[in-house]
């Protein structure tokens, strides 16, 4: 490190007491309680741990490379130095991380947005580079003589946690670097060696400027709709043609006039609302769009025996096409197992939803996780929203939007399950 000496020690003012919610809201602030909880030998230890740290008897906490430090009172105002010591990464670790992380510039944007990107973890982790702690890193040192974590230790612990959720740059000044040189270390990596810049050709600036005003102003951006534009009357005198349903051609231009709706919407978007690219469509997921606000029960048969469902089926996943298209019928109809680190983040998203005393009872079963004795789901997508489902029946329905986390789903799937069914 280098020209950075105030980036080696950070000090963070006591937090206040943690009533009524968890210590950890992200999966890595999870991750690092977790090393905690996996290694403790005393489980009531950690316990008092979360009762002190909770009860906002953790002072301002030192952060170092290689170190942890705070003073923790205990309930009689007895005050303890308690330090956590997590092994720094070597200089060639480093040398390797930084190499890595330069080659993909998520990883440095997401780091400047006070997150920690899942892949710059799992890149480190299979350049063989842990950055979160694992069972027994976390050593604990306290002048009450505890020789393992102690309940001053583990307080220190779930503080911490609260601070890497604001700034994941925590995490790595323990690893031993600091803010400001590794991003200095970033850029001089990503700096691209100066070239003689060869001669400009083009037109001259100048006279650019000097035609502007014969040239025609640009258009004016066109306003987004606010609704799909009718389709076009099909009623004319004309007969239709052998084998041609005027219902059905009906429904298939009103379905394209709001899929074009759709797409202009999107197209008008600025840059920083673009969402992912629409992949082509398959022919299921397309019967499931046309099924929607179908006219005529024929019509819907159709596409039932075209899509190879039967009616309640392709009921099913209209309704789930008409709450979050694509996306929601690849939950509806596909059963997948979350593994590596996608399963990481869902369990500690699962751990972080609900305090412990409110947790329900889980059973999971692929990416389907399902409350033990009540008729209410949540499912995970592929791309980490949560889909609650509600049961009637034999049938698993999908009974709201995607959630960002498993409570907000689980609620929605439990309060619609407490409806009258019709």
């Amino acid at each position: 490190m280098t020209g950075h000496d105030g980036d080696t020690e950070r000090t963070f003012a006591a937090l206040p007491p943690a009533h009524g919610r968890g210590f950890a809201q992200t999966w890595w602030g999870q991750a690092w309680l977790r090393a905690l909880e996996d290694a403790a030998l005393d489980s009531g230890q950690v316990k008092a741990g979360r009762r002190i740290a909770r009860a906002g008897a953790v002072g301002a906490v030192s952060v170092r490379p290689g170190r942890i430090t705070a003073v923790v009172q205990d309930r009689d105002r007895t005050a303890h130095r308690a330090d956590v010591l997590l092994a720094e990464l070597s200089a060639e670790q480093w040398d390797r991380l930084l190499d890595m992380a330069v080659e993909r510039a998520g990883h440095v944007a997401a780091l400047l947005d006070r997150e920690m990107p899942p892949h710059l973890v799992e890149d480190a982790a299979s350049a063989g580079i842990e950055l979160l702690p694992g069972l027994g890193d976390l050593e604990p040192e306290c002048d009450c003589g505890a020789w393992d974590h102690c309940g001053h230790t583990a307080a220190l612990c779930y503080q911490v946690a609260r601070l890497l959720d604001q700034d994941p740059f925590v995490l790595l000044l323990m690893r031993g670097r600091g803010e400001h040189a590794l991003l200095d270390d970033l850029q001089d990596r990503s700096a691209a060696p100066v070239e003689e810049a060869p001669e400009p050709e083009g037109v001259d600036a100048a006279e650019a400027y000097a035609a502007g005003d014969i040239l025609p102003p640009l258009p004016v951006t066109a306003e987004r709709p606010e609704k799909p534009g009718p389709p076009p009357s099909l009623d004319t005198e004309a007969l239709p043609g052998a084998g041609v349903d005027p219902v059905a051609v009906r429904h298939l231009a009103a379905r394209t006039a709001v899929e074009a709706h759709r797409l202009l919407t999107e197209a008008l978007r600025q840059p920083s609302e673009q969402l992912a690219a629409v992949r082509e469509l398959t022919v299921d997921q397309d019967a499931a769009r046309l099924a929607v606000d179908a006219p005529d029960p024929a019509l819907t048969e159709r596409l039932a025996v075209g899509s190879g469902r039967d009616p309640q089926s392709l009921a099913d996943a209209t309704r789930a096409w008409r709450l979050g298209g694509a996306e929601a019928l690849a939950v509806l109809e596909e059963e997948w197992a979350p593994s590596g680190g996608t399963l990481a983040r869902a369990r500690a998203a699962l751990d972080s939803a609900w305090d412990e005393d409110e947790r329900p009872s889980l059973r999971a079963e692929g990416n389907r996780w399902t409350v033990v004795g009540a008729p209410a789901q949540v499912r995970l997508g592929r791309d980490g929203r949560w889909w609650p489902y509600r049961q009637e029946r034999e049938r698993w329905i999908l009974a709201g939007p995607a959630a960002l986390d498993p409570a907000t789903a689980l609620s929605s799937a439990e309060l619609s399950s407490a409806e009258p069914q019709r």
